[in-house]
């Protein structure tokens, strides 16, 4: 079992924030936070580019060689792999690994099942050690169905998906009853009006991912501060200072 695995096994679920940049990471590794993921509403939004549509694998591969050598574990937020060759998903991953990537995260945006599937078995295959975090949308995208996901999850399942996730899904009890039927850990997207990290742990998730709410807290104090100065308020929150950030840089820190 390899260390980013291993986490996902160990007494409390895996909290996993998710960076967009080199600042972002540096933050959150200045916290100790043993394990990073990327987001690709994060990534593509600060280039100016829609997520979810197969136009940031550059940008993504180039993020990934930045942070692969920090002093965390970093999984990277891979959309659909970027393509629909299964052959091709597998190269990206051989690249993400060689940059430093422990993990990888993809989704089927309910296309087919078999062609996920695929895709996770070939990633599995170039790169055996590498964490394939399998991904379903029948929250987001679909009806929510239980047995729809179950079907889905099973598939990615027997592929070889190290683990399996259900953004949207944020009731307890269709929590606990979907862990009952894996084999493997499961990611649950947080959300603020839903389960606590302690609570969904105590449900059997094992892995918790803040997917873009960091990116998108960030941008809302962005506008908060210049609003609040607009009309004569004192900006809130916390302001790193100019010193704080400038040691976040490469030169700065151990990324």
């Amino acid at each position: 079992m390899t260390p980013f695995s291993a986490l996902h096994y160990a007494g409390t679920p895996l909290l996993l924030p998710n960076a967009w940049d080199h600042a972002s990471a540096a933050a959150l590794a200045a916290q100790s936070f043993e394990a990073i993921g990327t987001t690709s509403l994060g990534v593509a939004a600060a280039a100016g580019l829609p997520d979810g549509t197969a136009v940031t694998r550059d940008l993504t591969l180039r993020l990934a060689r930045q942070l692969g050598a920090g002093p965390f574990l970093l999984s990277v937020d891979a959309e659909d792999g970027f393509g629909q060759d299964p052959d091709e998903v597998a190269e990206l991953a051989r690249d993400l690994a060689e940059a430093g990537a422990v993990g990888i995260n993809l989704e089927d945006g309910l296309g087919p099942v078999a062609l996920h599937a695929a895709k996770i078995a070939a990633v599995k295959a170039a790169v055996p050690d590498l964490f394939v975090n399998a991904r379903t949308d029948t929250y987001w995208l679909g009806d929510g169905s239980h047995a729809e996901t179950c079907r889905r999850l099973d598939a990615y399942q027997q592929a070889g998906a190290d683990g399996v996730f259900v953004p949207g899904l944020s009731d307890a009890v269709r929590i606990a009853t979907l862990v009952k039927t894996l084999d493997v850990p499961l990611n649950i997207l947080y959300s603020p009006v839903g389960p606590t990290v302690a609570q969904l742990g105590d449900l059997g998730v094992r892995r918790v991912s803040l997917g873009s709410l960091l990116y998108r807290r960030a941008l809302g104090a962005a506008v908060d501060t210049a609003v609040d100065i607009r009309a004569g308020r004192p900006p809130r929150g916390v302001t790193p200072t100019y010193a704080e950030v400038q040691a976040l840089s490469s030169e700065g820190s151990n990324l």
